[in-house]
């Protein structure tokens, strides 16, 4: 018997949703960041074993923004809900408040199992989890509590055998050898803007995209120019830096990993271009690839 289904992994900004769905697929599906908000998008991660399919959905974290921007990242989540077999709310150990238990609450009434993931217990005490377990025991609606860290891979085996007894019987939705639903175009945009949120100052990751002008595969290279779009003049001249030098800083490595990807030489070739209203822009929005269209009735 086969069992195929779709998991949604929601939660808090950088509780590490990302890199708990890289670990259980084995692949980097979504790019990892300290930074809040580095995942604008729903991305399928796709587990492959024997005899199952997991689907996971990787979702923005959940927040309050006020741009068109946030209301789409908000969207996302909100519509990444839908349709599934079960949710997955992914707390972190050292940093569970109110907000983590309110939103536990809200799925009281859910319709799929609901499982509350704690992750990072690696840098956690056992005296500070203590007290939130005990808490969280009092959610009797919840399927099941699960103790992790995503970033060494502890108990990852747990989160599968508790899906597995969960997932219905159905199809592989993706061919077996597939491990996302983006294509690598998406792909080549988001380790640009990994590679940019790791080596620019806080205040302006939150503030670009970057948006792929060329993709052109060739059989021994693919030439991609791509611009990173921000708001001001100012984090312009950041993003350059000083005689370009952060500018080719960001793009050596994300070319280095864009070459793993692709498996094939990459000429990449960034320009920076400022573009004020950009986040609250529903054209340019939807350009970038966020679309508030979708989530229309």
């Amino acid at each position: 018997m086969f069992r195929s289904g779709f998991i949604a992994v929601i939660g808090k900004p950088n509780v590490g949703k990302s890199t708990l769905i890289n670990a259980l697929v084995g692949e980097k599906v979504a790019i990892t960041s300290p930074k809040p908000q580095t995942t604008r998008n729903k991305i399928l991660g796709i587990k492959n074993g024997q005899d199952y399919q997991m689907v996971f959905l990787d979702t923005p974290g959940i927040h309050n923004g006020k741009s068109k921007l946030g209301e789409y990242l908000k969207k996302s989540t909100e519509s990444a809900t839908n349709g599934v077999d079960a949710i997955m709310i992914l707390l972190d150990a050292g940093k569970v408040n109110t907000f983590d238990f309110d939103l536990i609450k809200s799925y009281e009434n859910s319709s799929v199992p609901v499982f509350v993931v704690v992750n990072k217990v690696d840098i956690s005490s056992y005296e500070k989890l203590y007290p939130v377990l005990a808490k969280l025991n009092e959610y009797q609606f919840v399927k099941e509590f699960l103790v992790i860290s995503a970033l060494k891979k502890r108990n990852l085996q747990e989160i599968e055998r508790a899906l597995l007894n969960i997932l219905p019987e159905g199809p592989a939705y993706f061919p077996t050898d597939q491990y996302t639903d983006k294509n690598l175009r998406f792909m080549a945009a988001e380790i640009i803007r990994e590679k940019a949120l790791l080596f620019l100052q806080e205040e302006i990751p939150h503030g670009i995209a970057i948006d792929i002008t060329t993709f052109k595969e060739g059989k021994n290279l693919i030439d991609i120019k791509a611009d990173i779009i921000c708001e001001s003049d100012r984090h312009k001249q950041i993003i350059i830096g000083k005689n370009g030098a952060m500018l080719k800083k960001i793009g050596t490595s994300a070319r280095e990993e864009i070459e793993k990807l692709v498996d094939n030489k990459v000429l990449l070739e960034l320009f920076v271009k400022v573009r004020e209203d950009w986040k609250e822009n529903k054209n340019t929005l939807s350009d970038l690839g966020y679309n508030l269209k979708e989530f229309d009735d």
